[in-house]
């Protein structure tokens, strides 16, 4: 029932300094210099954790939970991820979604995998739809999905800019947003539009034409793969000064056929120098989805596999070069994220009656421990909890 927290570090992301953090049935009841247990309290668990370092429990908004890929055929298609490559990377939160797949992966399929990762401890939702347009739905449309099925929250990957794409017109995606919007209006929930965005010439082009000439506000879409090629990272910036959030991706980085892409942290490097808030910046993984390398003529030439600890592990960077302080650079995964999909306070930060979703890190900001709603998924750098079928 109850967890007490002793002496650790906090950084809410906001620094705190040392606080003992009391959890009960999943949520923060208690921050406080000290707290003594109570009798009252029966059976308490007490962890000490002077000298580590408590930081909200991560939001990754882009897995392919239920596994994607494909695009070299059957053999290319990508397993379904488990909780412990989840919890592994300080991820407490995910947003599944499918691909370029809507044929052999399934919005049913999806929705199941991410009720069955709810159950074994962390808090799943997902997007509905995939690449295509008309695009995947549950119940026959974008909006009433957002209306009646509780873990939909958006529709994506919707893609553009991409020779996998549907090729959506500008008229296309403005009806797909309204949907969205509405959905999400009547569903009480975001209702964004997390768009996959490829390298091709166009970019945020599409993004820019809607915001322009129509009534959808700019924050209904997020754009993600930002960092991928130079020029769509350009108007990436032009986004954000527009007012809008853009989303980058882990583990991408300059190759023979990629040779403008940013790593996340010469990312967002460009983003402090071009003084634009960091608040305007997430970043997820594209785990278990399929990263395919094409050439020139559009040709596969390989297909890799995307992880969800690189999540963290590229954030970490950041703070270790000195780019962003912590509570800044925690912000990317944590608060930034939970405020774009209408999570927050209850996710992506350390407050009273907020979810005990934590992530203890040791002194050199390796993941140490990794809490989910209360409920220890790593202890001591060991995992507590695995998938039904993971062992």
């Amino acid at each position: 029932m109850f967890l007490l927290l002793k002496g650790g570090e906090v950084y809410s992301p906001q620094p705190l300094g040392r606080k003992d953090i009391l959890i009960c049935n999943g949520k923060i009841i208690r921050i406080a210099d000290e707290i003594k247990p109570m009798k009252e309290f029966g059976n308490v668990e007490i962890v000490d954790l002077q000298g580590f370092i408590i930081v909200p429990g991560f939001i990754d908004q882009h897995v392919h939970i239920a596994g994607g890929g494909g695009e070299g055929g059957p053999v290319t298609r990508t397993p379904e991820i488990t909780l412990s490559d989840i919890t592994k990377g300080g991820i407490t939160t995910v947003v599944g979604l499918l691909g370029a797949d809507g044929i052999t992966r399934s919005m049913a399929s999806l929705l199941a995998k991410a009720r069955a990762l709810e159950q074994e401890g962390i808090t799943t939702y997902i997007y509905t739809g995939a690449y295509e347009l008309p695009t995947r739905t549950l119940t026959g449309s974008v909006r009433s999905d957002l209306v009646l099925i509780d873990k939909v929250i958006g529709t994506g990957e919707i893609a553009i800019s991409d020779h996998r794409s549907a090729q959506p017109t500008t008229e296309d995606l403005t009806k797909l947003a309204a949907e969205a919007r509405v959905g999400g209006l009547l569903g009480g929930k975001p209702g964004i539009v997390h768009l996959h965005v490829g390298d091709g010439i166009r970019g945020l082009s599409p993004l820019f034409e809607i915001v322009e000439n129509t009534e959808i506000p700019i924050t209904q879409f997020v754009p993600t793969h930002i960092n991928r090629i130079g020029h769509l990272f350009e108007q990436g910036l032009k986004f954000i000064e527009m007012g809008g959030v853009i989303d980058l991706t882990s583990d991408i980085k300059p190759d023979a056929h990629t040779k403008t892409a940013l790593t996340p942290k010469e990312a967002i490097k460009k983003i402090i120098e071009n003084k634009l808030p960091i608040e305007k910046v997430t970043m997820s993984s594209d785990s278990n989805g399929s990263i395919p390398v094409f050439d020139e003529n559009k040709r596969l030439v390989k297909v890799m596999v995307g992880s969800a600890q690189t999540l963290y592990r590229d954030l970490r960077e950041v703070i270790v070069e000195g780019i962003l302080p912590i509570e800044q650079a925690i912000k990317i995964i944590t608060e930034n994220v939970a405020k774009v999909l209408n999570l927050y306070p209850n996710k992506g930060c350390i407050k009273e009656k907020s979810d005990g979703d934590i992530v203890v890190l040791d002194s050199n900001l390796n993941i140490h421990s990794v809490i989910a709603k209360g409920v220890f998924m790593i202890k001591d750098k060991k995992i507590v909890k695995k998938s039904m079928f993971e062992e």
